[in-house]
């Protein structure tokens, strides 16, 4: 069996400030796609949101100065974005990024984009499990309004790319199980996913200390349950006066991290990867089509909050 190999890089962002531009941000891009392409980098993964600072922290219709449109891409690749385009495709790079998106019709997603090596667009996925609140908690810290500003996404695509089969995750789906299995249903053998991730989380401060435990638990379960590896990449650091998570990282279909990043701030880790690991794990443990009783998970797409027993 021939080898299937990729070299990997997951570009952490650190904050990106409100008073910073597209342009500013796109040079920070770059700059980590050329010191990838030094590295001889084949794919790069960039964070979710990686376009601008994090803006569903605040409950922008009453934020002076702000206007909620200005933090969305309308097109890809837009004015901006097409440096980042064509840099990539003299590289001969593909990459995954992250951003707000505004369609045509008036829709807004959370959304991340895989690009092959030539500039093309391979797929498109849109956040499917959103977090936080609809609505202004003035209690709170900090608002978490993605629920208010995006749209969720409803199905986890995979596509044939870099030698292997990808799909894509973003935040908080890397914390559902499902997300996981349904991509590895669909072949996937590589999951990217970037993430914006406060470390104070409000409705219960006690998990604040477990952050980073939780982040890489989800994550690496999630690639050896799928015998899968898992890119998971940051915008990290303090950024708007809110303390996020880095850790990123690079996950083998083993469980274990092969990669990770040691700063908040803008950093780039590689690893070479055979896409030919995923069938240690895929062809005996997690033989899907031998050991999977699907006859027996009713509950999982049947019903979302959990319905208790009887009391006898």
């Amino acid at each position: 069996m021939s080898n299937r190999n990729l070299r990997l890089a997951a570009a952490q962002l650190g904050p990106i400030h409100r008073g910073e531009t597209r342009s500013e941000v796109i040079e920070r891009l770059l700059k980590l796609l050329k010191d990838a392409h030094d590295k001889q980098v084949q794919l790069i993964v960039y964070p979710e949101l990686a376009l601008t600072t994090f803006f569903p922290r605040w409950f922008v219709e009453e934020e002076e100065g702000l206007s909620l449109d200005d933090f969305y891409e309308k097109e890809m690749p837009g004015k901006d974005t097409k440096r980042l385009f064509d840099a990539a495709k003299d590289y001969g790079i593909g990459f995954c990024l992250g951003y707000a998106e505004l369609t045509e019709h008036g829709e807004r997603f959370n959304t991340q984009i895989l690009v092959d090596s030539d500039g093309s667009v391979i797929g498109k996925y849109r956040k499917v499990h959103l977090p936080g609140h609809t609505e202004h908690e003035p209690w709170r810290e900090f608002q978490h309004l993605e629920r208010r500003y995006f749209q969720a996404g409803e199905t986890f695509p995979t596509w044939h790319a870099f030698g292997g089969v990808v799909g894509m995750a973003i935040c908080n789906d890397r914390r559902w199980s499902e997300t996981y299995r349904c991509l590895a249903l669909g072949g996937a053998e590589l999951i990217l996913i970037g993430y914006n991730t406060p470390i104070h989380y409000a409705p219960d401060p006690t998990q604040d200390k477990h952050a980073s435990f939780h982040n890489h638990l989800v994550m690496q379960a999630g690639a050896y349950q799928n015998g899968c590896f898992v890119v998971g990449v940051a915008k990290g650091g303090v950024e708007e006066g809110v303390e996020s998570l880095s850790d990123s990282c690079i996950i083998s279909p083993s469980g274990e991290i092969v990669a990770l990043s040691s700063t908040d701030g803008d950093e780039l880790i590689v690893a070479d990867i055979d896409l030919n690991l995923c069938k240690n794990y895929k062809e005996t443990l997690f033989d899907f089509g031998r050991y999977r009783k699907p006859e027996s998970y009713g509950r999982i797409t049947n019903q979302s909050g959990a319905i208790l027993p009887e009391e006898t």
